[in-house]
């Protein structure tokens, strides 16, 4: 299979710049894998399960919530605002996340309190699903 360049990006710098066969992200609208020669694409990203498959095949999956897919000729771009590794997830830290978010639910006083207790529920479970 061939590749094309995958950029990925985080608002704490360059995660990943190289060659890639295939990469799968949660857009706002559903899951999409992007394969080389691609149409030119844009879309928000949503909060899911991320997937590289690398160059020599190797899969790669990562937990990733927001931000922009961006395909043209040259170059994919993944501009997410978290991107994780499945193995550098701390999974302590997501579980408490977790419990944190459920209470927050439970004590929102307002829509906007509960959606965002509801995010973050949702990061934390994507984050426990792929790190184990």
């Amino acid at each position: 299979m061939s590749s094309f360049h995958l950029q990925i990006v985080t608002p704490d710098g360059e995660f990943f710049d190289g060659p890639a066969q295939r990469v799968k992200v949660r857009t706002i609208n559903g899951d999409v894998a992007i394969l080389d020669r691609h149409i030119p694409y844009v879309t928000a990203l949503g909060i899911g399960e991320a997937a590289v498959t690398m160059e020599d095949g190797t899969v790669h999956k990562a937990a990733a919530s927001g931000g922009m897919l961006s395909v043209t000729p040259e170059i994919v771009r993944v501009v997410a605002t978290t991107f994780e590794w499945a193995e550098d997830i701390d999974l302590d830290r997501a579980q408490r996340a977790k419990e944190t978010a459920e209470e927050r639910i439970k004590k929102a006083q307002d829509a906007k309190e509960l959606e965002l207790a509801k995010a973050k529920l949702s990061r934390a479970l994507v984050r426990l699903k792929v790190g184990q």
